[in-house]
């Protein structure tokens, strides 16, 4: 299939980034415009046979291990030839952050600069974060949704976005373990939350498979009949592994196409489109489009993420006791023998709400510690098993915190390279701290402390936000309109939770193919009329 030429009545559209968000436009664009073919260009290698599969799916701990190892990008080891990158890039003593990422300030030459945000990391392979994430997809509420999307089209458009996801409550709603926690929670918080915003289970993205397990989903799920090649929708869709875009190309105030190289055969190619997706992550889409020339004042900033305060409690008996028995864990750990590779066994969760408990909470049940715990530990082999416990805080956008690039330095490759300036203001240590003490009591509700409350270094998260975020006004606050159109620029769309411009607690997920499905609504409606 060639995607050389284009004309306004079969209209070509380019996606860069493989990630739930760029297969999401690629989806909605393929189903809403029956001649419209779309290329998505991905600089990172394909790591399953399906592509943008979860490696959570991945039963062999070695293959498993080896599809983690492909997505690190300049710091992928021994495979890193597989990315293009020249064997002399990777210096001894670097590290990975969490496992399929790797770090943007990882140290060595061309690596990015954020001592303020040092956690700062990214996936570079098909399928993104996609294929590393945890699959939970709970859905903004209060002052997190975005204040210009009337509540009506926002509830469809986050209906839309769970059918693409594959968002379901089945996946733990069946552990009388983590039934019990709810309900310890339950009674600790009685009376104090909004109804329907109390303790519950998550919800996540996958399919429940007959033996019980989980078929955790990633971009492949989004994607859905595109990569079908059964499917007749597949033959307008094409995804281009170790394909980096260089550079988006303008003519006269629209976007013509985008500049790509060949990773494997170091080639530089353009590929004319009538629209050009951007969705690659929150850090690597502006830098994209600062190379490209396109420098709306607001590119980069007003960064943020959710801070969170994590800790670890093993699960009392006598208090979970009075709502699970024993030959409920019996059977609870029989179930999770069969699936060794997936150590969560239930997850809860507390929303954010407004006024009263503005922060979202996580309670992840599992039959180990997330951590080798000593054997003298008195909680060590805990029967019942250990609670992993994380509060997601706000942060509020400000024009301060961001990226910026710098033309002169350029990165391992050859980017403009990033700083990143970051901040906890008053009002977000107040709220870690009120977080703190939320943590200290719901984890007393449950068990014993094996690792207290401790706030995580600023880019843990890996849920960055608002560096490409939509507006009302092209007033220098925002990148983009209300549907994802970059101010000032035709034919150009950005996508991901860099769109998102509102403070959150909670994993964007589902808010950003929400805003996906939105802008490629839009965009499908005036490609069909051009």
């Amino acid at each position: 299939m060639s995607f050389e030429s284009h004309t306004s009545h079969h209209p070509t559209i380019a996606i860069v980034g493989s990630g739930p968000i760029g297969s999401a436009y690629a989806r909605v664009l393929v189903e809403q415009l029956p001649d419209a073919r779309v290329v998505m260009f991905e600089a990172g290698p394909q790591l399953t046979a399906t592509p943008g599969e979860s490696v959570r799916n991945i039963a062999d701990p070695a293959e498993k291990e080896r599809a983690r190892e492909m997505s690190q990008g300049p710091q992928a080891g021994d495979l890193r030839e597989s990315l293009g990158l020249p064997s002399g890039v990777v210096v001894e003593g670097m590290f990975t952050a969490r496992q399929g990422t790797h770090l943007l300030d990882f140290g060595g030459e061309g690596s990015a600069t954020a001592p303020t945000f040092p956690a700062a990391a990214a996936a570079t392979n098909v399928g993104g974060q996609g294929a590393h994430w945890t699959c939970a997809t709970p859905s903004p509420a209060f002052s997190e949704k975005i204040p210009f999307i009337a509540d009506d089209e926002w509830d469809d458009l986050l209906e839309v976005a769970k059918g693409l996801l594959h968002v379901q409550s089945a996946a733990f709603a069946d552990s009388a373990i983590g039934e019990g926690i709810r309900a310890l929670l339950e009674e600790d918080y009685a009376g104090e939350l909004p109804e329907g915003y109390g303790p519950g289970t998550l919800p996540v993205a996958g399919d429940p498979q007959p033996d019980g397990t989980m078929r955790w989903a990633g971009a492949d799920v989004v994607l859905g009949p595109l990569i079908d090649p059964s499917s007749p929708l597949s033959e307008r869709f094409e995804l281009r592994d170790l394909t980096l875009a260089r550079r988006i190309e303008i003519e006269d105030g629209r976007a013509t196409g985008v500049t790509v190289e060949d990773l494997r055969t170091r080639e530089t190619r353009f590929v004319p489109v009538d629209l050009v997706v951007v969705a690659a992550d929150a850090f690597r889409s502006p830098q994209l489009l600062w190379a490209s020339g396109i420098r709306p004042a607001a590119l980069g900033r007003y960064l943020t993420e959710h801070p969170v305060v994590i800790s670890t409690v093993a699960l009392d008996a006598g208090r979970i006791g009075r709502f699970a028995t024993e030959e409920d864990l019996d059977a609870e750990i029989a179930r999770r023998s069969l699936n060794p590779a997936d150590p969560v066994a239930a997850v809860n969760r507390i929303p954010f709400s407004e006024p009263s408990h503005p922060y979202s909470l996580q309670v992840m049940y599992a039959e180990n510690p997330p951590f080798q715990l000593d054997p003298s530990h008195p909680a060590a082999g805990n029967r019942w098993g250990y609670v992993n416990m994380g509060y997601g805080v706000r942060k509020r956008p400000r024009v301060e915190d961001g990226v910026t690039f710098d033309d002169e330095n350029l990165d391992y490759r050859g980017f403009p390279n990033m700083t990143i300036e970051y901040e906890l203001t008053d009002a977000e240590i107040a709220e870690i701290a009120a977080a703190t003490e939320r943590l200290k009591r719901a984890g007393s509700a449950l068990g014993e402390f094996i690792a207290p409350p401790r706030l995580l270094p600023n880019g843990s998260s890996l849920h960055y936000m608002g560096t490409t975020r939509i507006g009302e006004m092209d007033d220098g606050t925002s990148v983009a309109d209300p549907w994802s159109r970059v101010w000032g620029v035709d034919g150009l769309v950005v996508g991901g939770n860099g769109t998102i411009p509102t403070a959150n607690t909670m994993n964007p997920t589902l808010t950003s193919v929400a805003v996906a499905v939105r802008g490629a609504r839009k965009a499908a409606e005036e490609l069909a009329a051009s």
